[in-house]
């Protein structure tokens, strides 16, 4: 299988996850992760009509930013605050943000910059050590916080799961996600966006609500 093969693959299965739960297939967002993919790859994904690109590290950003400025860009990997005015330029959303330096170097930046810069909170849904992002019960005080930033604005919660072999062990994760979105949204309506589900579970995550999903091997490697 190629590129544009795995591509059309996995939109067609966002398309039949999203209405197998009521959904408009629109609803969803494809970030395409392009961690691990060549700038050939990533041309040639643009080409192809891939609109969102998602990385994981500040300098490879750069890199990939240059061969398509035109995409929409987004920043998915664990943040460092030194690195953070690279990614602000750069991406017009920031999904990993879950420490308070990490909204006062972002509103810095982007002062800067006169830009807004919208960002999703990372939410340790699942409580694993390795996991990075705010736990559950510190959410609301960290948006409070953000609030006080006018370069920024909360768009939105993201998480990653568990890594397992049947997906159906981490709905409660995606499910969780939703409901403390759910949760908020009268103190905080602006908090819409739900980025969850990746290559292994992101049919899952789409049933429980996720509005960007954030997949790379299925579609660089047929995964």
């Amino acid at each position: 299988m190629d590129i544009q093969q795995n591509l059309q693959r996995i939109k067609e299965r966002i398309a039949q996850a999203a209405l197998r739960a009521h959904r408009d297939p629109d609803s969803v967002r494809l970030v395409v992760v392009v961690k691990e993919a060549s700038l050939e790859q990533i041309i040639k994904l643009r080409e192809l009509g891939v609109e969102d690109f998602g990385e994981n590290y500040a300098q490879q950003l750069v890199k990939k930013y240059e061969s398509v400025p035109d995409a929409t860009w987004h920043f998915i990997g664990r943040i460092q605050t030194n690195k953070i005015k690279y990614i602000v330029p750069r991406c017009e959303y920031i999904h990993s943000v879950c420490r308070r330096e990490e909204i006062v170097e972002i509103e810095r930046v982007a002062s800067k910059l006169k830009k807004r810069q919208k960002i999703l909170i990372e939410v340790n849904v699942s409580g694993e050590e390795t996991k990075a992002g705010v736990e559950q019960g510190s959410l609301s005080e960290l948006l409070t916080f953000s609030s006080n930033f006018p370069h920024v604005e909360v768009i939105g919660l993201m998480t990653m799961a568990p890594l397992v072999e049947d997906a159906e062990q981490v709905r409660w994760v995606f499910r969780r996600l939703r409901e403390l979105r759910d949760e908020l949204v009268d103190r905080w309506p602006n908090v819409v966006h739900l980025s969850m589900g990746m290559t292994n579970d992101f049919e899952v995550a789409i049933e429980e609500g996720a509005t960007m999903v954030r997949i790379g091997r299925a579609i660089l490697k047929g995964e």
